[in-house]
């Protein structure tokens, strides 16, 4: 039995937990807030529930696994049900799309906006990323990856890097393939599903709208928290301890490995192993610098973090016509969006993508009323100050102009709003600037090559957001999959 400190409860450390827990070791998460959650937060008041982070789950079969390995199934301790439609689109045309939650569904409803011709083409891409799927989905993003050598040894052939083609932009294979502009927005929206620019990360990523349509989109009644709050309760349940408000100021080794971790008051936690549940850059410049991790420093400089987000939690007095769960409302020009977000000045976006989530689910507003989750990409806090005093009230009411000009106006209906913008993400969460996802996918190093489950020091593994596989609900627990085998039972 192993004595593991894991740090940090967002949800890629809770699933190290449990299944460290059941694999018979002995752990203590250390958690610098005083709840367990991280990035999936919530907000409750006056009868508006909010989730604060993820608002759709993806590869739920990820979250069945993990509770089956740890104790109860998923679907006896939570009620996942299906988004449909996934999402609706509006285009800077006006053209409107519902996309299904059901994969032999999405060619008729491509076809009936945007012809059979942009649909055939659409298919053909899904096709394509069905075999980069097979490629990547259990080879690489289920395994532990150590650089170049591994994503080579674990292709079959040279065909197979050809079709991979990390040198290929998800950008220019939307030039390629679909005609119509309109698909070829939908198509770079899914580059932000990791923080990234279209412009920049790899073709490869079409696996995230195959995904998106092969497994569906899912919600869990009464919130994605209660996801959350299910793992928790797992850990509990399985022996896990929680020191909360106990913030990790550093991690103590010696020649045979790391010894423990040191708490911001100066008490010490002894542990055999380590598990980081933070942001990559902030472990390894803050909590474990020095030698052994200098090569780990320099990779990251080559690494650009994710775009962040500002967020508007929205009172709703009434109902919208035609609800959905989750919109999307496009700019007339997406590039400025993203030069705004990565560009060498940062700064709020002018004239952004809006999401929107509105759950259907009594659970979560008054009878008659709404709780709208309102998010647009922002650039990090530090390249642009939002702190500084009006920025976050002046742009909120901006989000809601821009909102009414592409059809929703709410403004008369606004009982309350509470805002939430990259500084405070940062605060709340320590990832640096409030990147949502660690690190992005700018680029194939970034995108295939993050940080390695295995860190340079023995006795120390990484899950989460900027470790392998990448961030998302379900990529940060196969991260913790990945650690628990390598670490391997009691």
């Amino acid at each position: 039995m192993a004595r593991v400190v894991v740090i940090g409860a967002g949800m890629g450390g809770l699933a190290s937990a449990a299944r460290l827990a059941a694999l018979g070791h002995r752990v203590t998460v250390a958690e610098q807030a005083g709840t367990h959650g991280g990035k999936l937060g919530t907000l409750r008041r006056d009868g508006f529930t909010f989730d604060t982070g993820p608002s759709l789950l993806t590869l739920p079969d990820v979250y069945r696994d993990l509770f089956a390995a740890t104790g109860a199934p998923l679907d006896d301790v939570v009620d996942v049900v299906p988004v449909d439609p996934v999402c609706h689109y509006r285009f800077p045309d006006g053209t409107e799309l519902d996309l299904p939650h059901a994969a032999d569904e999405v060619p008729a409803a491509l076809a009936e906006v945007f012809g059979e011709r942009a649909a055939r083409q659409w298919q053909a891409v899904m096709v394509d990323a069905a075999h980069l799927w097979d490629l990547v989905g259990e080879p690489v993003l289920q395994r532990p990856l150590g650089g170049v050598g591994d994503l080579v040894r674990r292709s079959a052939s040279v065909r197979d890097l050809l079709a991979i083609a990390p040198w290929r932009t998800l950008r220019s294979l939307g030039r390629r393939r679909l005609a119509d502009p309109r698909l070829r927005m939908l198509l770079d929206r899914y580059a932000t599903y990791s923080g990234s620019d279209p412009r920049r990360i790899p073709a490869l990523m079409s696996v995230v709208p195959f995904v998106e349509q092969r497994f569906g989109g899912w919600y869990v009644r009464g919130g994605l928290r209660v996801l959350c709050d299910a793992l928790a309760d797992r850990c509990r349940a399985l022996g896990v301890g929680f020191r909360f408000h106990a913030r990790v100021a550093g991690i103590d080794s010696d020649a045979s490995g790391v010894t423990g971790v040191r708490l911001a008051d100066g008490e010490p936690l002894p542990a055999d192993l380590v598990v980081s549940d933070v942001d990559a850059e902030h472990l390894y410049h803050d909590l474990l610098p020095g030698r052994a991790t200098s090569r780990a420093r320099r990779a990251l400089r080559r690494v650009r973090p994710s775009l962040s987000g500002f967020v508007m939690l929205l009172a709703l007095r009434g109902r919208t016509p035609a609800p959905r769960h989750h919109r999307v409302l496009f700019p007339a020009d997406y590039d400025a969006e993203f030069d705004a977000v990565f560009g060498r000045a940062p700064q709020p976006v002018p004239d952004p993508t809006v999401y929107v989530c509105a759950p259907d689910d009594p659970t979560v507003a008054p009878d008659g009323d709404e709780a709208w989750f309102v998010l647009v990409n922002a650039p990090r806090h530090g390249p642009v100050d939002w702190t500084a005093p009006g920025l976050a009230d002046d742009y909120a009411d901006r989000v809601l102009r821009i909102l009414a000009d592409r059809g929703l106006d709410v403004r008369d209906r606004v009982r309350w709003r509470e805002l939430r913008t990259p500084a405070d993400w940062e605060r709340d969460t320590g990832s640096v600037g409030g990147s949502i996802y660690g690190s992005s996918s700018n680029g194939p190093r970034a995108a295939l090559l993050r940080p390695g489950n295995a860190g340079p020091v023995r006795g120390l593994y990484l899950v989460g957001g900027s470790a392998h596989p990448g961030g998302g609900l379900p990529l940060v627990a196969m991260s913790a999959a990945i650690v628990a085998g390598l670490v391997g039972p009691a």
